[in-house]
């Protein structure tokens, strides 16, 4: 049974951090692109950074520059570290697995920027 697990979200004030973590299992992770993408009330799901089997990294304009994605294979983990944080980074993050056709996604977990 595949399992994607989020943690890390929560409630954090303009300009600061938070670490978004995603523990992966029943999948042979290294093989797999890993993502991590978001979506604001009202919105679509968009992609916020995603890390292939090579890692090669990709972000979003809108999180380039503030945002890191890394990937440690040995503990089937996924992490985004997210660093000044803006009131319209508030969403609910997804972690997100793919490879070829097949692709998992989390339940989500939620980060709010809000003074």
């Amino acid at each position: 049974q595949v399992q994607l697990v989020e943690s890390g979200g929560g409630l954090v004030q303009p300009g600061g951090s938070l670490r978004l973590s995603c523990a992966a299992s029943g999948i042979i992770f290294s093989i797999y692109a890993m993502g991590w993408y978001r979506q604001a009330p009202g919105k679509q799901r968009e992609l916020v950074a995603t890390i292939t089997s090579g890692e090669s990294i990709k972000y979003a304009d809108s999180v380039k520059g503030r945002s890191t994605i890394s990937r440690d294979n040995a503990k089937k983990m996924v992490y985004l570290q997210m660093n000044s944080l803006k009131p319209e980074d508030t969403a609910v993050y997804y972690c997100n697995a793919a490879v070829g056709p097949i692709d998992f996604w989390g339940q989500g977990t939620q980060v709010t920027v809000s003074s």
